[in-house]
C-alpha cells in the first residue's frame, strides 16, 4: 500500500469516526425520540466528502484551510478508491451501526455515500444503505398504532411533529413499497379534518404533508418516467423520457401526484403555485384523463353550485387549478355586483386559492384613484362595486377573507404587484372612517418586500383624512408597511404641536430602526428632522428632539 494510500485511508477513517464521536456527545437522544412514538432514531444518513487535506463527514471540518494548504495535491486512482479504500469505510460503519443499533442515535435505515476527489475525476459511491429489520418492524406497528387510535378512531387535534414524521414515513418505500394511495391520502385529509378547529396548526400540518408529498413526486415517481434537472435559476425541469410508455400499474400512484399539486395550489403561497401546475401538466402528458378534467374544470374540490352561477344578472365560473374567476355583468346594476361578491366571498372562505385573478366582462371601466395600480381586470371589478355605496359591508367582508400575507392577485407583478383584497380595501379605506380597521389590518399583512403599491395608498390616505385622531394610528400602520420610497405630505400639519403630539404617541415603545423608517416617508433622512428640531422652539422643538431620540435607539 503507498503513503498516498495509506495517508488517505486514515484521513477517511478519522474524519467518519469524528462523526459518530460529535453525534454521541448528544444527551438528548432518549428525549429526542420520545417526543413522539413515530420515529425510533435520529440520524440516517452520511456524506464522506474527501478531498486530499480536507476531508468532511457530513459537516465535520477536519483540518483549516491553513492545515490544507500544506497538504500534497496528489490524488488516488479511482480504482483504488473503489476496489480498496471503499470496502474498509464500508466495514468500519458497519462495525458502528452494530455497536449502536438499539440506541435511539441511528434511524431504521442508514446511507453511507462517498463522494472522492481521485485522478481521473470526481468519484460518487454509494457505499452502503443499511436497514435494521427490528426498528423497521417496530416502527411499522407504532404507525399502524397510531393511525388506528389518532386518526381513524381519534377525534381531536394532533401534534405537528407527528404530522411531519407520519407524512414521511407514509410515502417512505422502505416503509411502504406498495403504498395504498386512497388510504394515504385519506390520512391526510383526516390529519386536515382533526385540526380544522385551530387554523395557524391546520396550516403548519397541510405544510407538512404538501413538503412530504412534493419530495415524493420529484425523488421518487417522476424520476420514473422523466430526466430530472433542478436550477435554483429556473426550477426544475422535467423532460420525459424517450420510450416512456408508463402502464397502468405505473400510474397507479398518479392520484397523489394531483392530490399535491391541488393542495399547493390551494394552500401554499403564490411563489410555489407553479410547482403544483406543473404537477398537473406532467399528469395530463402522462395520459391521466383526471388531469385533462382538472385542468379543464378544476379540481373538483367544490360542488358544481359553488363555482358556476348563472342567472338574468350575470355568470360566475371558477376554476381553482388555474385561481381564475370569470365574470360576465349582464346587467350593470348594485344586484349583479352584491351576487359577485358573495360568489367570490363564499370560494375564499372555504378554501380558494387567494392568489387569485378575475376575468371581467363588463361594459363599466372604473379604476380607483391611484397610481401605480394595475389596470386589470381585478381592479376594474372591485373598482365598479365600489360604486355603489350599499356593498360597502359586503366589500369589507370580501377584503377581510381576501388578505393573506405572502399572497398576491395572480394578473399583477412588479411594482404593481399587491395582496388580494387591496382594491377593496384601498377603495373603501379612502371612502369612509368607518373601515379604518380594515386598512390597519391590511396593513399588518402587507409584505412590503415584495410589493409596494401601499406607498400610493398611504400618500392619497393622508391627502384624504389628514392627521386626526381617528386617522392617525391607522395612517402610523400604513407607513410601517411603505417601503423607502414612499412620499406622505403631512408636514404641514404636524406644525401643528397637537398633530405633532398625536404622532409622537403612535411611535411610542418601537425598535429606532423602524422609528427611523417611518419618519423617512415624512422628513427624508433624519439630518433634515434635526435641522428642523434645531430651529423649533417650545413644545415643537421637545416633540422633534424626542422623535430623534427614538429613531436613534439601538434596543426595543
Amino acid at each position: 500500500m503507498s503513503t498516498l494510500q495509506e495517508q488517505a485511508t486514515a484521513e477517511m477513517m478519522e474524519a467518519v469516526e469524528a462523526w459518530f464521536v460529535e453525534r454521541l456527545k448528544r444527551t438528548d437522544l432518549d428525549s429526542a425520540v420520545n417526543r413522539t412514538t413515530l420515529q425510533v432514531g435520529i440520524f440516517n444518513d452520511l456524506l464522506l466528502d474527501y478531498k486530499p487535506g480536507r476531508t468532511t463527514a457530513d459537516d465535520y471540518h477536519l483540518a483549516d484551510a491553513g492545515d490544507f494548504t500544506q497538504r500534497t495535491p496528489s490524488r488516488l486512482d479511482e480504482a483504488v478508491v473503489r476496489n480498496s479504500i471503499a470496502p474498509q469505510l464500508v466495514a468500519m460503519v458497519q462495525a458502528k451501526l452494530a455497536t449502536l443499533a438499539d440506541t435511539p442515535l441511528i434511524d431504521y435505515r442508514f446511507s453511507f455515500r462517498g463522494k472522492f476527489q481521485t485522478a481521473q475525476g470526481t468519484l460518487h459511491l454509494n457505499l452502503l444503505d443499511h436497514v435494521n429489520e427490528g426498528k423497521r418492524s417496530a416502527l411499522l406497528a407504532r404507525i399502524h398504532t397510531y393511525v388506528e387510535q389518532k386518526l381513524e378512531r381519534g377525534n381531536r387535534p394532533t401534534k405537528k411533529l407527528e404530522t411531519f414524521f407520519l407524512a414521511r414515513h407514509l410515502l417512505d418505500p422502505q416503509l411502504f413499497p406498495q403504498p395504498d394511495i386512497a388510504w394515504t391520502i385519506a390520512q391526510f385529509e383526516r390529519i386536515e379534518q382533526l385540526n380544522k378547529s385551530r387554523p395557524q396548526a391546520l396550516a403548519e400540518h397541510r405544510s407538512d404533508i404538501i413538503q412530504a408529498v412534493s419530495a415524493w413526486a420529484e425523488k421518487q415517481f417522476l424520476p420514473q418516467f422523466y430526466d430530472v434537472q433542478t436550477s435554483s435559476y429556473s426550477g426544475t425541469e422535467y423532460t420525459l423520457k424517450a420510450g416512456a410508455a408508463p402502464d397502468a400499474q405505473a400510474l397507479a400512484p398518479i392520484d397523489l401526484l394531483l392530490y399535491g399539486a391541488v393542495m399547493i395550489l390551494r394552500h401554499e403561497p403564490s411563489y410555489a403555485k407553479s410547482t403544483g401546475l406543473k404537477f398537473l401538466e406532467i399528469a395530463r402528458e402522462l395520459g391521466s384523463e383526471r388531469a385533462v378534467r382538472m385542468l379543464k374544470e378544476g379540481s373538483g374540490t367544490f360542488p358544481d353550485g359553488d363555482i358556476h352561477v348563472k342567472n338574468a344578472l350575470l355568470e360566475c365560473r371558477a376554476n381553482d387549478v388555474f385561481a381564475t374567476i370569470s365574470i360576465t355583468i349582464a346587467q350593470e346594476e348594485e344586484g349583479a355586483y352584491a351576487q359577485a361578491l358573495a360568489f367570490i366571498t363564499h370560494l375564499l372562505n372555504n378554501g380558494f386559492p387567494k392568489s387569485y385573478q378575475i376575468k371581467l366582462k363588463s361594459k363599466v371601466k372604473e379604476y380607483l384613484p391611484l397610481k401605480g395600480l394595475a389596470r386589470s381586470d381585478t381592479h376594474r371589478f372591485f373598482a365598479n362595486a365600489l360604486a355603489h355605496a350599499s356593498l360597502q359591508p359586503q366589500l369589507e367582508a370580501y377584503a377581510r377573507a381576501a388578505i393573506g400575507q405572502y399572497e398576491f392577485y395572480a394578473d399583477t407583478e412588479g411594482e404593481k404587484n399587491c395582496m388580494p383584497g387591496s382594491y377593496a380595501t384601498f377603495g373603501l379605506g379612502l371612502l369612509d372612517a368607518r373601515h379604518f380597521p380594515l386598512v390597519q389590518h391590511y396593513m399588518a399583512n402587507v409584505d412590503e418586500e415584495h410589493q409596494s403599491v401601499q406607498d400610493q395608498f398611504t400618500a392619497a390616505f393622508a391627502e384624504r383624512h389628514g392627521v386626526t385622531h381617528e386617522s392617525i394610528p391607522v395612517l402610523a400602520a400604513c407607513l410601517r408597511a411603505c417601503t423607502d420610497n414612499a412620499k406622505v405630505k403631512i408636514q404641514a400639519e404636524l406644525e401643528e404641536v397637537e398633530k405633532l403630539e398625536l404622532f409622537c404617541q403612535q411611535l411610542q415603545g418601537l425598535e429606532g430602526y423602524l422609528v427611523e423608517h417611518m419618519l423617512y416617508p415624512i422628513w427624508g433622512k433624519l439630518e433634515k428632522l434635526a435641522a428642523l428640531a434645531r430651529k423649533a422652539q417650545g413644545r415643537r422643538k421637545e416633540l422633534l428632539q424626542a422623535l430623534l431620540e427614538a429613531a436613534s435607539k439601538t434596543g426595543a
